[in-house]
């Protein structure tokens, strides 16, 4: 079923939704399974699978040769999806990225997901490799999420690569970022919103908000969307800092601010334990008051790590 399908069937009912990360390499699918058990008492109708991107270093193996090495590679987000639609019967959504991929990969991984009858994604740019600095795409791969969501919709009305002639037409429910600080890239919050809904008006049918700890920017950011012509359900997505380090991590990468009093509050934490349950308590009224807004749903980054997000739903659902 389609994540609006969902959230309409909800009939305005808060849902409860969490993103996973695909085990390292060398691990099971079993390290998945042990991530999502905890959490299906709460009846999560789809599950987000993201997508990391192979990096690589080049080392010198002498005589002036340079050898390509992969550093981080994570096993296939396809894969894993069709293994939680078999193991829980519950919707996976994989999260479609540009980079690492052509535009011929990217549909090979379309038509595999279409085939394992999976209604969703979530097109992403994706980050740059760190050793890059910034963003590069793969030869005859895609620059922006605009690109790769226009690809996917082209799919969606049997518009394939190299084909003069119309074939299948998939049936995806498109999902994108929203950036309620907007995107570190952009130059304005207004410039953002912008081509955010050039995405809608290209076929993306629901947004997910990067993390955010100050409700009051995700509410201004949704009532921006609305003035701006987006009415496409906006999902908040929500991270509680679970380490003393964080503090200074999530501002840095993910580009967002923490609100004077969470910091305070990490500010008088001697250590990750106490800090942990600032977080969670922190995330747990962030979530009631969210959810007393009558938001669709409430999304979990858990970094596969499911404790924290259990005890905050223990609270809500």
């Amino acid at each position: 079923m389609k994540v609006t399908d969902h959230i309409k069937k909800a009939k305005g009912e808060t849902l409860f939704s969490f993103e996973i990360l695909p085990p390292k390499k060398g691990e099971s699918v079993q390290s998945i399974f042990n991530a999502i058990d905890p959490l299906m008492e709460f009846k999560p109708p789809f599950i987000d699978v993201t997508y990391h991107r192979e990096e690589y270093v080049y080392k010198d193996r002498g005589n002036d040769l340079l050898e390509k090495v992969s550093t981080r590679k994570r096993p296939g987000t396809v894969g894993i999806c069709a293994a939680i639609i078999n193991k829980y019967g519950v919707d996976a959504v994989p999260h479609i990225i540009c980079g690492g991929f052509s535009k011929e990969e990217t549909e090979n991984a379309l038509i595999d997901l279409d085939f394992l009858g999976i209604d969703n994604v979530l097109v992403l740019r994706g980050d740059a490799i760190k050793s890059e600095g910034r963003f590069v795409p793969e030869p005859n791969g895609h620059s922006y999420a605009s690109e790769l969501l226009r690809q996917v919709t082209n799919l969606n009305n049997g518009e394939y690569l190299h084909e003069e002639v119309k074939q299948n037409e998939t049936d995806f429910c498109v999902g994108v970022a929203g950036y309620p600080e907007k995107h570190f890239e952009a130059p304005s919050l207004k410039s953002d919103l912008k081509y955010l809904k050039q995405k809608v008006d290209m076929g993306a049918e629901y947004i997910v908000t990067q993390m955010f700890f100050d409700n009051q920017k995700y509410f201004d950011f949704v009532e921006k969307c609305k003035n701006a012509g987006i009415d496409v359900p906006i999902i908040p997505g929500l991270k509680p800092i679970t380490a003393l380090k964080q503090m200074s991590v999530l501002p840095s990468v993910f580009h967002v601010d923490l609100p004077d009093d969470l910091v305070d509050a990490l500010d008088d934490c001697k250590d990750n334990q106490s800090a942990r349950e600032v977080g969670i308590e922190w995330a747990i009224q962030q979530s009631k008051e969210l959810k007393a807004a009558g938001v669709p749903c409430l999304h979990y980054y858990t970094m596969s790590k499911s404790q924290v997000t259990k005890r905050i739903a223990e609270a809500l659902f």
